[in-house]
């Protein structure tokens, strides 16, 4: 069994290692996750609570990047969610779930796509259980936001811009 460890192991290494030493292949590693911006406003308390109408939620993302460090970058996750009800807002919650990635030797191209993508589909499970556990804590029911494909709303995103970059300005 540790010869099969070893041996996987080597096999890892020599795909990221070329043979005199120097570390070329491309990198991305989580560093860190936290939370980074936190409001919960539970603005009709305690009437609230005796509300029997259904509230309409509105959910609201927005992904932002940053350059933090030479070789770091900081991908963060804004989430705002809206209840309101006939009677008024039920409750309002902002969360900005954020995180860093070191990157090495990644292609310029593939930096961006990673960013708006792949990242905040690594971290949003994590924001959406704190978004949950915030409004259960704040006397409501747990919110459970549906998976979002991240890549296709990047996709998509990516051909409207393309679309509208060669028209000239004005035009849709």
């Amino acid at each position: 069994m540790a010869d099969e460890a070893d041996t996987i192991t080597t096999t890892i290494n020599s795909g990221i290692n070329t043979g005199n030493g120097a570390d070329t292949a491309p990198q991305i590693a989580l560093i860190s996750q936290y939370v980074k911006d936190m409001s919960f406003e539970n603005p009709n308390a305690p009437a609230v609570y005796q509300w029997q109408d259904q509230p309409q939620i509105d959910v609201q993302f927005n992904i932002g990047a940053d350059k933090v460090g030479d070789e770091v970058l900081e991908v963060a996750l804004k989430i705002e969610v809206k209840a309101i009800a006939p009677q008024g807002t039920a409750f309002a919650v902002e969360l900005v779930y954020a995180a860093l990635f070191g990157m090495r030797n990644v292609p310029e191209d593939q930096i961006q796509p990673f960013m708006l993508a792949e990242a905040p589909r690594l971290i949003f499970p994590f924001a959406r259980r704190v978004l949950a556990d915030a409004i259960r804590d704040g006397g409501f029911p747990p919110l459970l936001l549906d998976p979002i494909d991240f890549g296709a709303l990047y996709l998509q995103q990516a051909q409207q811009m393309e679309v509208t970059s060669g028209e000239p300005a004005g035009h849709a």
